[in-house]
């Protein structure tokens, strides 16, 4: 006998887990199926554990640095297996958390694989054999896993995913990060903080190539001053592993180079695990690893949606979230609003800190705005020179025209914090002047969002 719900969802990583809960709140008979942990990759092997180990590695640099601030710390060190307990367990609380909630809304939650078999009808495969489901509406919230290039696999040992610097089994003497995303440069971040000799190559003519350019340069001054080694505009050919050692063979101006290294990050994207789902029997369009759906994630397959990285870019935990609300909302048969792309935020948690929301300037230009530029340092900000933490910037796009803000991007201390300020005012649609006529506390790193507003129209006080 089947079990019939209103509304399935599979997977519950934090679009899955967070849409089928909305769905129980609005009265929907749901359940979520998941093959592996609850919380999906972000809880267990992504957002929350590696800024777990970034917190420690935060921390120790802060130990470092403890005669600057009149402190004294002598046999400054660190325990690797320690370090890497403490964010395993970050993990499992969360994780335990998400099973909690889902029991406290009465969410049916069935461990295994699912297959969907014709509309609205499935088989989960469980550890106790296959059972039937049956919804009127399924969610797809599969998520995604690391991209591999030929030639670049990982092997666990000498060449790592991000799963398998989650739980290093040593710590790297001379590392090389494939890639310079959010994921590439937060691990590059963590061991080189450490002590790692880490080089990081990036195909792209800079690092964090999605942020704006100024961002992207001032972020790299800072990692190199760090003793980082950069190379852009560089792409690893292939690797070779012999007696504990990898040799990469890097292509950089037409020449390719020999480096060897003790260990390899790959941190070269990420696939859609759309593979066993039974997508193609349901005429299912799929473009490379992804799931295409319209604005309010669906698939065009009556009754079937997809969220978060399954989905497309940009893959990012809280897009997933909020694109899980709004499905369950729009099954519910509610009017939800679709997402604007321009105002969800992006966030790497590196040293120091990257955010951003809306175009850059860049890309405000190539798409015929006018523009004003504000821009603003940490070192006029009495709050970040109080905390030690004078380097960074923000930085603000308004169009010159009608003083719409179309993008904030910044670096420094903190920042992944302070972007929601402008998120807010992005999504409700503020003019610089509802920036300007703000009141903000003194002293504090957010004062460096009025100011760089002020800039943008010549007005600026501290600078």
């Amino acid at each position: 006998m089947a079990q019939n719900f209103d509304m399935v969802v599979i997977g519950a990583g934090p679009g899955g887990y967070v849409c089928a809960i909305r769905g129980a709140q609005l009265g929907l008979k749901v359940a979520v199926i998941e093959r592996e942990n609850l919380g999906g990759i972000c809880l267990n092997w992504g957002c929350i554990p590696t800024k777990a180990l970034l917190r420690s590695a935060e921390v120790f640099h802060l130990m470092e640095r403890a005669k600057d601030f009149g402190l004294k710390a002598d046999g400054i060190g660190y325990d690797l297996d320690s370090v890497v307990k403490r964010s395993r367990g970050v993990a499992r609380q969360l994780a335990g958390g998400v099973g909690h909630l889902l029991k406290k809304n009465k969410v049916t939650v069935l461990m295994g694989e699912a297959t969907l078999t014709a509309p609205g009808k499935m088989t989960v495969k469980t550890d106790k054999g296959t059972e039937d489901v049956t919804a009127k509406n399924i969610v797809l919230a599969t998520g995604a896993r690391a991209r591999e290039l030929p030639g670049l696999e990982a092997d666990g040992d000498l060449v790592w995913t991000y799963r398998h610097a989650l739980v290093p089994p040593r710590m790297p003497k001379k590392l090389l990060v494939i890639g310079s995303g959010a994921i590439g440069i937060e691990f590059a971040s963590f061991f080189n903080t450490l002590g790692a000799d880490t080089t990081v190559v990036e195909v792209m003519d800079r690092v964090l190539p999605v942020e704006d350019a100024e961002i992207s340069a001032f972020a790299k001054k800072q990692f190199v001053k760090q003793g980082m080694k950069i190379m852009e505009k560089s792409t690893v050919k292939k690797l070779d592993r012999a007696n504990g050692k990898v040799t990469a063979h890097i292509e950089a101006n037409g020449k390719t180079e020999t480096h060897d290294f003790d260990t390899v990050i790959s941190a070269v994207g990420i696939v859609g695990n759309v593979e066993n789902l039974g997508l193609e029997q349901l005429g299912v369009k799929v473009d490379r690893t992804h799931v295409i759906t319209d604005e309010y994630c669906r698939t065009g397959a009556d009754g079937l949606y997809a969220i978060g990285d399954v989905a497309g870019a940009p893959w990012l935990a809280h897009k997933a979230s909020h694109e899980g609300v709004m499905v369950a909302e729009l099954v519910a048969g509610g009017h939800p609003h679709p997402i604007k792309p321009n105002t969800i935020p992006g966030c790497t948690y590196c040293q120091p800190q990257v955010a951003s929301v809306g175009l850059t300037e860049a890309k405000a230009k190539e798409a015929g705005y006018e523009v004003k530029v504000g821009r603003f340092p940490f070192i006029g900000n009495g709050k970040a020179i109080a905390l030690g933490e004078s380097e960074g910037m923000v930085k603000t796009v308004f169009d010159a025209k009608t003083g719409e803000l179309l993008g904030a991007h910044m670096v420094g201390a903190e920042v992944t914090e302070l972007i929601q300020g402008y998120v807010v005012g992005k999504t409700s649609e503020l003019t610089e002047e509802d920036f300007m006529h703000t009141v903000f506390a003194h002293p504090t790193l957010s004062e460096m969002m009025h100011e760089s507003v002020l800039d943008a129209y010549g007005r600026a006080i501290h600078f």
